[in-house]
């Protein structure tokens, strides 16, 4: 144990001196904590084993009261002095030998010790012993409800107003000191039990705040790792079709035209390449310091010319619409990735699922209005019916979902009902989003 430094008022630790200077050693005083600990030792032992802890207590008391018939100082007190010691003995014992139930049976004890209260008043021995009446009043008060206690007050007192009128001029010695002593005993019982309950309240509610927060941290860990997901499936998918349909085109164009292969190429490892730094950058985030982490930004709505000259290099051939007139303050970065990865997400499920043929096209259309973004995606391919998702619950369509969700935007997929664009008709595949620029009032 290392000694606490200590400063004078002055601060410049030359020597000890009162004041504001002064380090006191934190924590409760030296005998506080002595008997918490006391306390806490008796009461484990209590809980462990209560049988041997009332046969302990039980004990003491009846050697206690056997002392003071013996010593004779039961004499001091008594109104009559001349009363048998036998009976005085057995008085002793009657009150202090049933503690032995006084948990589990304390209004049962306090009826058996009631006669010998009466006897003990009305003889006038008034032995200390009776006041182990007081123990059971306290175990009632701690552990029962209310009108127990009432009754209890009726068992105690009741013997002692009968036994006083047999000595009217000592009443006040026979009666009024167990009154206080009961009135003390049921008030110390009221209070420990308030705490106890009080305490045990407060624990509850510790470890209910506890199970919330593991709640909390596991629903931002699977929210967390669904995102991450959902960033992976985004990029990877999406890469990965391009650099499919890159393959496949290269290698049907090999055999006829080696230039357009080596283009191929090309722009497999210039995708193989944008892919692994933004994985890379994914990873870096989950991996470094927030300080030291790449700070590269999202993808926005500027970036979906990029993203479409790479489907088509892939040999989707797509055309862009906007329509309307984008807003004076461009939509929040959240919703514009949102919107870019709905674009991604549906062009890399028409690569994947659509059966390629010299006609497969897709169109993208972005519609302005003035308090909302339409996005929609069409393709004219007939879906292959081993890859199709003909119910829209693939897991890139679920992603789509999420990510307009976090937006209270809407987003439906699947065949177009009717809808025809100037180069794709109905029998293709749809996604259309509706897009809040502005969050909801509610």
């Amino acid at each position: 144990m290392t000694d606490e430094p200590v400063t004078d008022d002055a601060g410049d630790g030359r020597g000890p001196g009162p004041g504001p200077g002064t380090h006191r050693p934190a924590g409760p005083f030296p005998l506080t904590g002595l008997l918490q600990r006391l306390l806490q030792r008796i009461r484990a032992s209590d809980r462990r084993r209560p049988l041997v802890w009332d046969a302990l207590l039980t004990t003491f008391w009846i050697l206690f009261a056997v002392l003071d018939v013996s010593s004779g100082g039961w004499r001091t007190v008594a109104v009559d002095p001349h009363v048998p010691e036998s009976l005085v003995l057995a008085m002793s014992v009657a009150f202090s030998a049933p503690l032995l139930w006084r948990r589990s049976h304390p209004l049962a004890v306090l009826l058996l010790t009631a006669p010998f209260a009466l006897v003990n008043v009305w003889t006038g021995a008034v032995i200390q012993a009776a006041f182990l009446q007081e123990i059971v009043v306290f175990n009632i008060a701690l552990r029962r409800p209310l009108r127990t206690l009432a009754c209890s007050g009726g068992i105690v007192l009741a013997p002692l107003v009968i036994g006083s009128a047999h000595f009217p001029d000592d009443w006040n010695r026979l009666f009024i000191p167990h009154l206080y002593a009961f009135a003390f005993a049921s008030l110390t019982g009221i209070v420990v039990r308030t705490r106890k309950e009080y305490t045990e309240a407060l624990v509850d509610r510790a470890n209910r705040l506890e199970r919330e927060r593991d709640q909390q941290a596991q629903l931002a860990a699977a929210a967390e790792r669904t995102r991450i997901a959902r960033e992976m499936h985004d990029i990877i998918g999406h890469n990965l079709s391009v650099i499919t349909g890159l393959a496949d085109g290269g290698a049907y164009a090999a055999a006829k035209n080696p230039e357009r292969a080596t283009q191929a190429l090309d722009a497999i490892g210039t995708t193989s390449r944008q892919a692994l730094a933004e994985l890379r950058r994914l990873l870096g985030v989950l991996r470094d310091h927030p300080d030291r982490a790449d700070r590269t930004p999202q993808p926005t709505l500027d970036d979906i010319d990029a993203l479409i000259a790479g489907v088509r290099s892939a040999g989707l051939p797509v055309r862009l619409h906007r329509r309307g007139t984008p807003p004076a303050v461009p939509p929040a970065p959240g919703r514009q990735l949102t919107v870019y990865r709905v674009v991604q997400e549906a062009l890399t499920n028409t690569l994947k699922h659509a059966v390629a043929g010299p006609s497969l096209a897709a169109e993208v259309t972005l519609t302005y209005r003035p308090a909302e973004l339409e996005v929609l995606i069409t393709d004219n391919g007939s879906p292959h019916p081993t890859t199709a998702l003909p119910d829209g619950t693939g897991q890139g369509i679920t992603g789509m979902r999420e990510r307009a969700s976090l937006y209270d935007a809407t987003l439906k997929a699947g065949r177009p009902a009717g809808t025809t664009t100037d180069s794709c008709t109905d029998t293709g595949w749809q996604v259309r989003l509706r897009l809040p620029l502005e969050d909801s009032p509610s």
